[in-house]
């Protein structure tokens, strides 16, 4: 291996997994709108492909880091906010599962039973660092820290469609009191300490993902729509509007990785809007979820066009 790759290699970041989350959420967002519409699976399944090629990319690059440079992936571990981008890995390959679930249910059953347990041992693993005896200032808390809690809320989207209900009760009870619990943290740190980092501006868009999710799990494990099922959704739409707002601020933040943040969150509260208008009829929701899949389509391609660019210009692999 040459040296340049070799650089390359010890820098391939935990945080690429974001990118495949987000592409599994388009995948997902694409096949909900065209079931809405009437239309053919054609863009869905483009972006089915793309999205395995990544993940294939991703998985492999990372395990080669793993296995060649151990310290860099423990280095990564001990940071105090690349900490809570590790169950990354394990959502990845549940959103996969759910990706794969109608094209091909055993692939996506074999991928739900691997990724379930990784899961558990990311997130007992990442919270015991949050409570050990490792010292966190509120300067490291970020949105980010609610990708563990929404891990585990993820798994019963999948979970309860592959006959495993209780398991499914499980993860999601985890992910939505954590969710709690992160979300009077991350506010708190929002409203009374310093602004987030430049490069962590972006994350502010993980706040739409948890009752996004919620919604969805929700929706599998009680079999329809209810009351918490509607405030989950209207608490989606609430912090969709207060990111909104603050997009032309994001928007002069320089490109990193970090803005795949947009991506999955975003994609998550679509499909929910259309599983809303489905499940009830409301024409109002299936609109919401037509404007949004559209923002998102112009977010996948302007997230694609700026990383090819760092990645031609050798950017995403380098030291922080």
């Amino acid at each position: 291996m040459r040296g340049t790759d070799q650089r390359r290699l010890q820098y391939v970041p935990v945080t690429l997994f974001t990118v495949v989350m987000g592409l599994c959420g388009f995948t997902l967002a694409l096949r909900a709108g065209e079931v809405s519409l009437g239309l053919t699976h054609v863009m869905s399944w483009a972006a089915h492909w793309l999205t395995m090629a990544v993940f294939a990319a991703v998985a492999l690059g990372y395990l080669a880091k793993a296995v060649r440079y151990p310290g860099a992936v423990a280095a990564e571990w001990r940071h105090p906010v690349k900490l809570a981008f590790f169950p990354a890995i394990s959502i990845a390959l549940v959103l996969m599962s759910i990706v794969m679930l109608v094209p091909a249910p055993w692939v996506a059953h074999v991928m739900w039973l691997i990724a379930v347990p990784m899961q558990l041992i990311l997130t007992l693993a990442v919270v015991s660092g949050w409570i050990s005896a490792r010292s966190f200032q509120h300067g490291h808390l970020s949105p980010a820290w609610f990708i563990p809690a929404v891990g585990n809320v993820i798994v019963a989207i999948a979970g309860v469609p592959l006959g495993y209900l209780e398991i499914s009760w499980f993860f999601a009870s985890v992910g939505l009191i954590f969710w709690i619990v992160m979300l009077a943290l991350v506010m708190n740190r929002l409203i009374f300490h310093d602004p987030l980092p430049e490069r962590l501006q972006p994350s502010l868009v993980i706040l739409i993902a948890p009752p996004a999710v919620g919604f969805l799990a929700w929706v599998e494990l009680v079999g329809g729509v209810d009351e918490f099922a509607r405030v989950l959704l209207n608490g989606a739409y609430l912090f969709t509007l207060i990111v909104a707002v603050q997009l032309p601020r994001l928007m002069r933040v320089p490109f990193s990785l970090s803005f795949w943040a947009l991506s999955f969150p975003v994609a998550a509260v679509t499909i929910a809007s259309f599983a809303y208008a489905e499940a009830v009829g409301s024409v109002g929701h299936r609109l919401i979820g037509i404007v949004l899949l559209a923002a998102l389509c112009v977010i996948i391609a302007g997230l694609l066009w700026r990383t090819a660019r760092a990645l031609r210009a050798d950017a995403v692999f380098q030291p922080d």
